[in-house]
Parts: structure tokens; C-alpha cells; sequence
């Protein structure tokens, strides 16, 4: 079965995603700012992926100091904690997933005209995976399909609510 789904942000998972961020900084020797804290804040209490920019604004809805370059120098410690993923889709700039923590083996179709963000997982991809890489010798680590793909909606309609 291949369906979109959308992963909830409980507060518990919220809390445990944080609380692993938390340790993950404290390893490191890192200050816990207000900044940094209103940061990880919005990043787990989210399932949409998003940008620098797109964090930098929501951040500052919690706290106005956060300032652009706390953001960028708090996305690389978020990918290396294994908490989020940094997604390339082909532009200028990168996409992080929220998701990644508590569904690693999730997909993604990205739509060429808005530019949704669309996630899914599909029972007969992971089956085909695991004979894949069983067939080939291999013990599946991890896996990331990424389907490009125009807006049904644009094309029938001839507009999409989802464009800016």
C-alpha cells in the first residue's frame, strides 16, 4: 500500500526529539541560548519541511533576536545529531525534514511547479528494497527515493493553490 501521511508531532515525540537534541549539543560543549532554544523549539514542533529562511521567520514568531546566523550555524548540528535531514532538490537552496528522527525510510515527491513537499511509504518499496540489497549481498542502512513530478491541479485547473 503507498499512501502520503502526514507524521504527528505529539508532544511527547516534540519532548523526546528535543531532549535528544538537548544531550546531543551538550556532548559537544555548546551554550544553550534563548535563541538556540526558540530554534529547536520550532523545528520540533513541526512536520513540514522547510528552509533557513523559512525557520529563521518562524523562529523569530517565538523570539525576535533570533538572529540569521544562529540559524545557520544551528542547521549543521541538527543534521549531525541525526534529528533532521538536510534534503537537496535541485535549487539554490536546502530543504530540511523534521521527519527523519522517528521515519527514516520515508520518500518524498516534489512537485515541479509549487514546489509541495509531498511524503509517503509504500510496503511494496521497502519489500523490493530488502530483495534488492539481499540479492546484491547487502544489509539495507538506509534508503532515500525522490520523485520529481508536475501538479495534477495546475494542469487541470490551470492554477495551484499551493504556488506563491
Amino acid at each position: 500500500m503507498v499512501g502520503a501521511y502526514t507524521a504527528p508531532v505529539s508532544v511527547e515525540e516534540s519532548n523526546i526529539a528535543k531532549e535528544r537534541f538537548l544531550e546531543f549539543i551538550s556532548t559537544k560543549g555548546l551554550r544553550l541560548t534563548s535563541q538556540r532554544m526558540a530554534i529547536i523549539d520550532t523545528v520540533f514542533s513541526t512536520q513540514e519541511h522547510f528552509t533557513a529562511e523559512q525557520l529563521l521567520e518562524w523562529s523569530r514568531q517565538r523570539d525576535q533576536s533570533v538572529s540569521r546566523a544562529t540559524v545557520y550555524r544551528t542547521l549543521p548540528l541538527l543534521t549531525e545529531s541525526g534529528l533532521v535531514r538536510e534534503m537537496d532538490f535541485g535549487k539554490d537552496y536546502k530543504h530540511y525534514d523534521p521527519n527523519y528522527a522517528e521515519h527514516p525510510n520515508h520518500n518524498h515527491i516534489i512537485c515541479q511547479d509549487c514546489e509541495r513537499i509531498v511524503e509517503f511509504e509504500s510496503e511494496k518499496i521497502e519489500k523490493l528494497e530488502d530483495e534488492i540489497t539481499h540479492n546484491l549481498g547487502f544489509s539495507l542502512k538506509s534508503q532515500r527515493i525522490q520523485i520529481n513530478a508536475n501538479c495534477e491541479e495546475l494542469k487541470r485547473m490551470g492554477s495551484c493553490r499551493n504556488k506563491t
